[in-house]
C-alpha cells in the first residue's frame, strides 16, 4: 500500500509540472533581463498602428479653417516667432477695439496715435477736426464686444509683415450734440450695435510687439 500511494503522488506531481509548463512556458538559454523604468507600449503601438506625435495647432484651427490660406499664414508667423499666440492676439484686439473706438468718438487722438498707422490716424484726425469745426460733441459709452472673430490672416515672408483682420460686433451708447447742446443724432441711453472690420499689422520676428491698425471697414 505505501508503494502504491507513492506512485500515485509521483504521478500527480508529474501532471502538475507538465500543466504549469504548458501555461507559463519555459526559459531556455540566455535572456536579457527585463528593462525597468520604460513606459509600457500604448494599445495603438501593441496593435501595430503608428503613433504620430503632435497634430493640428488648436491655437490656429480654433479660429480659422484648417488648411485655409489664413491657417497657413498663421503657421508661417509661428515659425518666425514661436511665441506668437493667435488667442492672445485676439484678446489684445478686443481691448484695442474699445480703446481706439472710444478715443476716436471722444476726440482723444493723442492717446490712440501710437496704435494707428499714419494713414488711419490722418483719416481719424480729419473727422475729429471736422466735428470740432462744426461745434459738435460726441457722448459715447462702450457697452462691450458681443462678437469677435478672426476674418483673415496674411503673411509676407519677404518683408516679415503680418496682417490680421478682425471682425467686431460691438455695442455702445452714442449721441451727437450741437453747439447749443441739443441732440442731433442718436438717442440718449439707447444701446446701438456697431459692426467693424479692422486690419492690424506688424513685422514678425522683431522686438516691437505692438500691432497697428492699418485699415478699417464695415
Amino acid at each position: 500500500m505505501p508503494i502504491i500511494q507513492l506512485l500515485v503522488l509521483a504521478g500527480i506531481a508529474v501532471f502538475l509540472i507538465l500543466r504549469l509548463k504548458s501555461v507559463l512556458g519555459t526559459r531556455e538559454g540566455f535572456e536579457k533581463p527585463p528593462v525597468t523604468g520604460q513606459p509600457a507600449p500604448s494599445p495603438l503601438e501593441r496593435s501595430g498602428f503608428e503613433v504620430i506625435e503632435g497634430g493640428p495647432d488648436r491655437d490656429i484651427i480654433d479660429h480659422v479653417a484648417e488648411d485655409s490660406p489664413a491657417a497657413r499664414a498663421l503657421a508661417e508667423m509661428k515659425k518666425v516667432e514661436p511665441g506668437f499666440s493667435v488667442s492672445e492676439f485676439l484678446g489684445g484686439a478686443r481691448q484695442a477695439y474699445e480703446m481706439i473706438l472710444m478715443g476716436f468718438e471722444r476726440g482723444d487722438m493723442a492717446d490712440i496715435k501710437p496704435f494707428l498707422s499714419d494713414e488711419v490716424y490722418q483719416t481719424f484726425a480729419e473727422v475729429v477736426a471736422a466735428r470740432d469745426a462744426q461745434g459738435l460733441t460726441v457722448e459715447a459709452d462702450f457697452i462691450g464686444v458681443r462678437e469677435l472673430t478672426l476674418a483673415d490672416a496674411a503673411y509676407d515672408p519677404d518683408t516679415g509683415i503680418a496682417e490680421l483682420t478682425v471682425r467686431y460686433v460691438g455695442q455702445l451708447t452714442q449721441v451727437v450734440r450741437d453747439r447749443a447742446g441739443d441732440i442731433i443724432e442718436g438717442d440718449e441711453g439707447k444701446v446701438k450695435t456697431q459692426k467693424d472690420s479692422w486690419t492690424f499689422e506688424r513685422r514678425m520676428g522683431t522686438d516691437d510687439l505692438n500691432w497697428q491698425l492699418v485699415a478699417t471697414g464695415d
